[in-house]
This record gives structure tokens, sequence and C-alpha cells, in this order.
């Protein structure tokens, strides 16, 4: 998913959804100077190409190198601070062959931004060379890191070969970049590789333009590069073998500790069903699913369905986790995605990864190392700290990790990917913006926490940071930011954070001098991302689903209908207020959420309704919550829309508890996957204080007498999505009646959710609307920097 396609939107925006490179044809170069190659004065031309973009670490240079020996050009090629310098001499027809051969033929992690090119008075010399980088001004593009090529491992698995079963194995064309760069330009002294001196052999191999190692910065071999070793818990090094070590440690049910390319995983044989439970036990995660990591496309297809794009996504060099509908009568054990339609899943992502797998389990159970709501841990004595009372031992190596980077996870949605955490193998990729801004620094807000760097027309969203809610976490946001100004040389201008005055992120914001500070509210930075990553500008309608952000009114938000644009925007409609009886406890209790949609139905008789959710509710509790629901004690107002699926969850004994975030809406989807379609329940709208308010008591009303005369529950969680998708739309079109704009974005977590997503698009094109949705970037709280950056851009701050 390659953010930056030519000069072109359009085609950035076409080459995504193709999961191609789309690189630059002769008419997106900029040419300066003298017309080029036109001047018949001249038999032999020398030009200067100034390259952009994604175009260090990734095998260019040498690719140049044997670009112009090829069409017998003379000059030379070098990396700069803002990429790759080309100065090269020849006859006109050879240079122009060797223009045109730039584009179609680049190395495959390559991803060119700009190309500028300049005529100058021919030099003569001889040859053609690769000469020393010079670092000057930081803007070159780092690649992502990325997953083994077919070639390395294809040596990986050679006896005959120097690096067989050599868990570091890399060339110019795969293997890690982003995690382990120090600095800029991308050489080994600014990588944690620096360490390690090439043996002959390798520098051979560095230094011969032929070959695809040539300035690969990772470079290594047994002889000379980082090593495997296998250690137990509380003791040393386990004699043997590391790798056969390990599997037999899986094979027994044990709990491993992996390093791998940004962190570490705590990996478990995803067939055992008793180490399932005890990892669960152990990283205190009770119900959320784990990921998967299956061998190869042939052994996911043995428990999970997948398509020709899930294939394609599963198999690119980024190597996400995808969600994969489960496949009836697999093997996998019970715990590892409980009451979940759904397997996260992904492929190998390293040469150590195909090694523990290749010929030895169905999946492994491969989960981010790291005990529940604290961020991944990467550096080898936390990870011993941290981890010691979960693994039974630790798979790990010598090559230091610089950045720590999570696994990035997708799902499908109408035959595009949907970001729901966007991470390694995709950071940092920039994301081309509507027009130039100035520099900002936008740090988020609690949940799902990254940040973002502006420079010029780019934007640059870090690796997911976790939630922020403890220490760990916030100097993880901290280092990102160091790291991310580091690398792309951006000294920001201002800095944007959420409107929440309590937020961990608004306080790191404040606590950044000599600089304009920007409060920037929830929903705004939503819409905002939404269209900044469409490449919209002016007035466009956002529909904001999510589960909490801080209004102007000091209320809690969540179900939202704005007008406006970049600059500012306009409440046009929202969810009726109702009581969040309990505060944050009712995010974790959605039966609290039922009680007070109910309570405006049935008032204190909501209780005599035989509800499961409710009977479990206690005499003591009952008066309490009552009391909270009629005086509005410790229950602040909110409009959002994931309480709003809270409740309905917890009414049709979905689920009247979570343990994590999300969980309810999360099974009452799998549940409404499983219903058939029925008529919409019903709701109303009204106008109050100029704004349209939304309002569901009617649907739950209608939802419970249907419930106790026996409808069955997954028809009525279909129909509860059709209601909220309808109910939606009707809004938005008494929003363009009265404002004349047709164009709608839709962002939120909520739309995570597939089912309500498809809903709305469909009824919203088919009634001529203008549809925009996330792409590039998750429609969480992981994508609200985006929008934070590009609101504090366009302010006059």
């Amino acid at each position: 998913m390659p953010p930056l396609y030519g000069s072109s939107r359009a085609g950035r925006l076409a080459g995504f959804a193709q999961f191609r490179l789309q690189r630059l044809t002769l008419g997106h170069i900029r040419f300066t100077g003298r017309a080029l190659l036109t001047d018949k004065a001249y038999t032999i031309k020398r030009i200067r190409l100034e390259i952009e973009g994604i175009v260090q670490g990734v095998g260019f240079r040498p690719f140049i190198y044997r670009l112009a020996a090829r069409h017998r050009l003379r000059g030379w090629v070098r990396n700069t601070g803002r990429g790759v310098l080309v100065e090269s001499e020849g006859e006109p027809a050879d240079l122009e062959r060797f223009l045109a051969e730039i584009t179609p033929e680049a190395p495959p992690l390559a991803v060119i931004s700009a190309l500028s090119c300049t005529e100058l008075a021919p030099m003569g010399g001889a040859g053609f060379a690769i000469l020393a980088s010079d670092g000057g001004e930081s803007r070159a593009m780092i690649s992502p890191d990325c997953d083994v090529c077919p070639d390395c491992l294809a040596e990986l698995f050679d006896p005959a070969d120097r690096r067989y079963r050599y868990p570091f194995i890399t060339c110019t064309n795969c293997g890690p970049r982003y995690s382990i760069i120090t600095g800029t330009p991308y050489d080994r002294p600014f990588t944690t590789m620096a360490p390690f001196a090439m043996c002959p052999a390798c520098r051979a191999e560095y230094d011969d333009p032929a070959s695809r190692r040539f300035h690969a910065q990772p470079n290594a071999c047994p002889v000379c590069g980082p090593r495997l070793r296998l250690t137990g818990a509380a003791e040393g090094e386990i004699a043997g073998d590391p790798l056969d070590e390990a599997v037999r440690l899986l094979r027994e049910g044990g709990i491993l500790a992996v390093k791998g390319v940004g962190g570490y995983h705590l990996a478990v044989d995803a067939g055992n069903e008793e180490g399932v439970r005890e990892l669960r036990r152990r990283k205190q995660r009770d119900e959320k699913p784990f990921a998967l990591m299956a061998s190869n496309l042939a052994a996911i297809a043995g428990f999970a369905q997948v398509d020709d794009t899930e294939a394609r996504l599963l198999s690119g060099t980024e190597r996400p986790i995808v969600l994969l509908r489960k496949r009836e009568g697999h093997a996998i054990a019970p715990s590892v995605a409980p009451a979940n339609g759904y397997f996260g899943v992904m492929l190998p992502a390293t040469p150590l990864h195909h090694l523990l797998l290749r010929d030895t389990f169905d999946a492994l159970v491969m989960t981010s190392g790291n005990v529940t709501d604290e961020p991944i841990a990467f550096r080898d004595e936390e990870a011993r700290n941290r981890l010691a009372g979960i693994a039974d031992a630790f798979l790990c190596h010598d090559r230091e990790i610089h950045t720590r980077v999570d696994d990035s996870v997708l799902r499908l949605f109408r035959g595009n990917p949907l970001f729901l955490r966007r991470s390694r193998g995709y950071v940092p990729r920039g994301i081309l913006l509507p027009v130039a801004q100035k520099n900002v620094l936008a740090v988020g807000a609690e949940l799902k926490a990254a940040v973002c760097l502006t420079r010029g027309d780019q934007a640059f969203l870090s690796q997911h940071i976790g939630d922020l809610q403890n220490a760990a976490t916030l100097a993880s946001l901290d280092e990102s930011v160091a790291h991310l100004q580091r690398l792309l040389d951006v000294q920001p201008e201002m800095v944007a954070h959420d409107l929440h005055p309590d937020y961990m992120s608004t306080a790191y914001a404040g606590s950044i001098t000599g600089l304009p500070v920007l409060a920037v509210q929830h929903h705004h930075a939503h819409l905002a991302a939404c269209m900044a990553e469409n490449g919209l500008e002016g007035e466009t309608i956002g529909v904001i689903f999510d589960g909490t952000g801080y209004g102007t009114d000091g209320a809690i938000w969540g179900g939202e209908f704005l007008l406006g644009d970049y600059r500012e925007f306009k409440r046009a409609g929202h969810f009726r207020y109702v009581p969040l009886p309990g505060g944050d406890t009712a995010v974790r209790e959605p039966f609290r959420m039922a009680a007070a949609w109910l309570h405006r139905t049935y008032g204190a008789k909501l209780f005599s309704l035989p509800l499961p959710c409710l009977a479990e509710v206690g005499e003591t509790e009952r008066g309490i919550l009552l009391r909270m629901l009629e005086r509005g004690i410790n229950s602040p107002p909110t409009s959002s829309c994931g309480r709003l699926f809270d409740a309905a969850a917890a009414i049709l004994g979905v689920r009247s508890r979570i343990s994590y975030e999300g969980q309810a809406a999360i099974e009452l989807e799998a549940l409404a996957e499983e219903g058939a379609p029925g008529a919409p329940f019903p709701f109303a709208i009204t106008t109050e204080d100029g704004r349209l308010v939304l309002d569901f008591a009617p649907l739950f009303a209608a939802m419970t007498e249907e419930l106790l005369a026996g409808v069955p529950v997954a028809d009525l969680a279909r129909r509860f999505h059709a209601t909220i998708a309808l109910a939606a739309v009707e809004v938005c079109e008494r929003v363009r009646d009265a404002s004349g704009v047709s164009r709608v974005a839709l962002s939120g977590g909520v739309f995570q959710n597939k089912l309500l997503s498809e809903e709305m698009v469909e009824l919203l094109a088919a009634r001529g609307f203008d549809v925009c949705t996330h792409r590039l970037v998750p429609p969480n709280d992981g994508g609200l920097a985006l929008g934070q950056a590009v609101i504090a851009g366009w302010s006059d701050v």
C-alpha cells in the first residue's frame, strides 16, 4: 500500500486498490534548465536527476548503476539527505532510454514521490560510479520493514547455501528497515547492524554492483552477523540448536517469547487448547482474540476462508494481520478467538518465523509480547523483565530493535483493505495531503495512539503506540515523536491535540514549550482525517460514529453529524443524549447502557422486564442505578454510537460485561451476520436548538417487545444494524436538503463494523450521495492525528 503514486492523487488511490507500486511515468518528471535532449548542437548530453521517495535501502543505487551500464552512460549516483542524486552522460538516445526505464524497472520496494531532471554541460570522464552518501538535509523517506523476498527464502532452505537456516538472511529487496534505522542517510553506520563487521564474503557482496546485496545495509551471514539464542525464563542459554529446542518447547505446550522485527511476540501452539488457556491466564487477557501465524496460504485455508484479495494482502511484503472468517470444522483451539466469527491471521514476517513454522505447526498463536494494556516489549532486558512471568523461554538474538513497531491489522471492506491498526510494514510511508501546509506535530487522543508529523504536502503517521493509560505507553509516544522528527528532519511549527483536557496526550502537548498549541475537537479531527486521505477540500457532511469524544458542550459525543471543512465545523445533528450511568464503568458494563435506554420507555419498571442482562443486577445495585438515571448522579450525558451498540448487545443477551474494548459490538455484529434481513425498527428525528436529534428510544422499545415475543435474536441484531444505517442516511438527507452538500465522509471506530458500513455506503450511494471512507488510515482513533494535523495546518494560529 504505497502512499505516493506520482503527483496524481487518483493514481495513488488506484494504486492502493490494486496493491501495486505505481511508479512515475515521464509525464510526471519535472524538467528544469534547457529543454532536455532537444538541442542538436550537442552529440553528448549530461543530466542531473533528483529523486525523492522510498529510494534508500531498497537497492536503488545499484539499480541505477546497472541501468546506466546497460545504456553505456558515464557519471555517478549517491544517496543524499533528500533521496538519490544522479548525474549521467551519454548519447541522447541512450539517455532517453535510461530515463524511460527508471519507472517500470525500479526495485520492488522503491516508491518514487518526486523526480526532477536538469540538463548540465557535458563533463566527460569514464565509467559510472556509486559515490559515498552525502548527508545534507534529511528529507529521504525510509522504507518500512518488509518480509523475506523469494530469493532469500529459497536460499534460507537450500542446504548448499552458506546462509542455510540463517534467521537474519536479507538483501536490498527485503528485510528490516524502519525498526533498525537510527538516522539518515540510510547507511549501515546509522542502523543497529553497525556493531557487526562484515566478513570478506559478505563485504564482497556488499561491494559488488551486480549482487542483490550490493549496499544491503543489514547484510550478514552466520560468520559475521547476529546470532540466535534460546534462554530460559529464569536461567541462562539453553543447550542445543535454538530453533530445534524452541520447536520442541512449543510442541510440549510451552509459551515462547519470540523476538520479531519490531518487538517480541508470545507464541504457543494454536491447536493446543490447554496451552492457549494458560497464555490467556498469564497474559491477563480474558477473551480478546489472539492473532495467528501460519506458514503459507494453504495452511490458512485449512482453518479460515480466504479470497483472492485477502490472499494478496496476506502475501504482501507488509505482512499484516488480516481478519478472515472462520472455516467450519477447523482444528484451532476454541480459546484463540472465542465468541468471534473471525480469526486474525498473518503469514511469516521474518526468516525466523519461516524457520519456526516450516513443517512444524498448522498455526501458532503469535500475539504481542506484553501484559494487557502495556506496549509491546522490544528491548531485550525489558522483555525479560516484563514477560518473565508469561514466557517459558525466550528465542532472541543480539541485533537491537531501535524502534518498537507492532503488527498492522486489516480487514476487507467492499473489496478494499480497511485498517484497524496501521503499523509494521506501512510506517513510515507518507500520505499525500490536498495542499502543502505548515509543519505540524499532532499527538492523537487517548486510545489507539499514533502521532503525525506533516512536511509540506505529506503527512507521516507513526506506528501504533497503544492506549495512553500508563507511563510506559506515554514514554513510547515520546520516543516515537523524537524518532520521526529525527528521520524526517522536521521541526514542527505548532502542536495539535485532542480537546479533552484530561488526556495524557493533551498534557504531553502542553509540555512542549516554544510552540503554539491547538486543541482540536475529536470528531472534527475524524472528519478531517477522512477528508485528507481522500484529497477533499470544501464542505463535507461528516457521519462520525465512535465511543467517546469530548464535545464542545462538555458532554460525551459519539453519534455525530457534522457539516464542515478543515477550518471549522457545525454540529448539524446527533444522537439523543442519554445518561452514561457510572461514567467509565458503563463502558465496561453494557447492561448499564441497556438500563439507560430502557429507562426512557419503562421508567423505574425497567427491572420488571424479563431480560437476562437486568436479572443479574442485584437489588442494591438496581436502586443505585435508578437514582443515577433519575437524578443524573455520576451519569454524564452521551450521544455515543458505541454505547448504543453496547445497549443493544446487552438487551439481546450477547454481552452484559466486557473484558476488552469493543467486545459487545464485535460479538453483536457476529450475531447479526447470522440473522435474516427484516423491517427496520422505528426511530424519531426531531429538531432542537437548530440541530437534528436522532432518537432510538422507539427502536429499543420495539426490539425488546419482539425479543420477549420470541423473535430470533440474530434477526433482531441484523435489523438493529439496518435501522442505524437507515436512520443515519435519513439525517444525511435532511442535512443535504438544508445545506446543498451531498458529499459524506464516514469516520470513527464504529465504522470498523463491516455490516453497518456496507449498509450505510449502499444506502447513501443509492440516494445520490458521494461517499468517502477510510483506506489509508484507520477509521478509529489510530487515524485521528492525521485529522488534527491537517486542521492545525489550515488554522491561523
